[in-house]
């Protein structure tokens, strides 16, 4: 496979949706910059505030969630504190004792307001880069107010240091804007996957509305109505908010340019559109009709489409409603009620303060290696490829293949290395022994990279990725992910350049040719 300098060759076009190379038309946003070429937008400066407002970089720089740089060194959790919803999606399914899904709306325990207190205060002792708490379910936290609000309130007495989100549908968002920001909660997430009621009444069956059930296309316009109006009341007290858009293959994927251009219109910080999870055993109605998800090459494709718009959001994990750590890993199971209620908590801001210091030295050295890695970079020719790295957290490259869960993706160019999404794939050691059965879906997962980076990688998968045309890399373990990036193209276009790029162009195309024709076509 050739490197090529145009997104309509190198990636799936959306020429269906819109043109390439077409505008978006919205005004701009305030808050976030867009770095490189399309589908590079994003939030938040690597060295600091240069290109937004100190007080909206204060808000970001340690959320994991509003952040991409963040999410490697700052860690979030949710308690589940509000079961009620007061609306009904397709694509939605809650279950409040499960311990076996990864997807929102799932949760293990149910919390009060003190026990969720009790909760936090023992996560933030034993994890002091926990920075963020936030409300999301398993219902919507707006259809539980007293509850929500109850569980900020204790919080803010106990933990001032903490930031505060919530999550919603949107439909009781305006009547409780005031409560939002009497609790000085700064971040908060809609779900907005229209903005035409027709589309609408194809994603939700019902509200509650008005002491009533209402369906249909009515039911439709009215959530849309008051989301509109919620984000825009938000947007005028200078509250954050993210907008969280569930990709649907065929209802609503053409139709998320609109919707991300409406939200930027009324001041959204961030737009996240997440791939629809639709397997048949989560027992959703999407899940149980047949609908499908799209694949990670359609999903980079519409969130591309989208750049020039709202900021993007390319590295959420779709958490549970109880999730626990980094983003892509959840500790919940270290911290359920019979555990924590046993345990005399002490919170030492003095020591969380100690030990974010620390994390903060290792982000700057993250951010002074990319720099330096820029610095010696050849001049930009237009070239780019897809990277995969196998990293657990920290920004580096620092996880064997056999244990890798999920693959972080970045675009590379002489001159950066853009984080562009995440594909999860199932681990490829059990039990200490490969399991070459997962290696077919694990290369199917990253079969547009040119290479994967790794801290270490075996014979066996080795082999099976070079079949691909995938460049297995573990030169550079335990490296900063850009800086290892950028080294590893500076080489590959050098190779390219003498006309030597080895194992990539041998079979591969037809592979990549045939995901890139489906997923287009779909």
């Amino acid at each position: 496979m050739q490197p090529t300098s145009s997104p309509s060759t190198a990636y799936i076009s959306l020429g269906q949706i819109r043109p390439l190379g077409a505008a978006l038309d919205a005004p701009a946003a305030s808050g976030c910059s867009t770095a490189g070429d399309a589908g590079s937008s994003s939030c938040g400066s690597s060295a600091g505030p240069d290109d937004m407002p100190p007080e909206i970089w204060e808000k970001i720089k340690d959320h994991p969630c509003y952040s991409e740089e963040a999410h490697h060194h700052y860690a979030r959790m949710h308690v589940a504190v509000a079961p009620a919803c007061n609306i009904q999606c397709n694509y939605c399914n809650r279950k409040y004792d499960c311990s076996n899904e990864s997807r929102p709306g799932v949760v293990s325990q149910k919390l009060t307001p003190e026990q969720a207190v009790k909760k936090v205060l023992a996560v933030a002792s034993e994890i002091p880069q926990m920075t963020v708490l936030g409300i999301a379910g398993p219902g919507d936290a707006l259809a539980n107010p007293r509850k929500t609000f109850e569980t900020f309130r204790l919080l803010q007495q106990k933990a001032p240091d903490i930031k505060l989100c919530v999550s919603t549908n949107g439909l009781a968002l305006p009547e409780m804007v005031d409560e939002i920001c009497r609790y000085n909660i700064d971040h908060v997430t809609i779900t907005i996957n229209m903005v035409d009621p027709e589309i609408g009444a194809r994603i939700y069956p019902w509200i509650f509305w008005n002491h009533r059930r209402v369906t249909g296309i009515e039911a439709a316009r009215i959530l849309h109505e008051q989301q509109m109006k919620g984000l825009e009341m938000l947007s005028a007290r200078g509250v954050l908010t993210k907008i969280n858009s569930v990709l649907i293959p065929g209802i609503n994927d053409a139709h998320l340019l609109e919707v991300n251009r409406e939200v930027k219109k009324r001041g959204a910080f961030l737009h996240n559109i997440m791939p629809l999870i639709s397997e048949a055993e989560h027992g959703t109605y999407f899940g149980l009709t047949g609908q499908r998800g799209p694949t990670a090459q359609e999903l980079k494709a519409v969130q591309d489409a989208c750049a020039g718009g709202a900021n993007l959001m390319r590295h959420c994990r779709q958490c549970r409603a109880d999730a626990v750590g980094l983003l892509g890993e959840d500790r919940s199971d270290e911290f359920t009620l019979d555990r924590i209620e046993a345990l005399e908590v002490v919170y030492d801001l003095d020591r969380r303060r100690e030990y974010q210091e620390k994390v903060e030295a290792e982000r700057q050295a993250q951010v002074a290696a990319r720099q330096a890695a820029v610095a010696k970079a050849a001049a930009d020719d237009g070239m780019k490829v897809l990277v995969a790295v196998a990293t657990k957290g920290g920004g580096r490259v620092n996880e064997h293949f056999g244990h890798v869960r999920e693959f972080q993706i970045y675009e590379v160019t002489a001159i950066a290395a853009v984080f562009v999404g995440h594909r999860r794939v199932d681990q490829y050691c059990q039990g200490g022994y490969g399991e070459d059965g997962q290696l077919p879906s694990i290369v199917r997962a990253i079969n547009d990279c040119h290479a994967v980076l790794v801290a270490k990688i075996g014979a066996c998968p080795k082999d099976e990725l070079e079949a691909a045309g995938i460049e297995p890399v573990d030169a550079y373990a335990h490296e900063f992910i850009e800086r290892a990036a950028l080294d590893w193209f500076a080489g590959y276009r050098e190779r390219v350049a003498r006309g030597d790029t080895g194992h990539r162009d041998r079979g591969d195309a037809a592979i990549r040719q045939g995901a890139f024709t489906s997923a287009a076509a779909a």
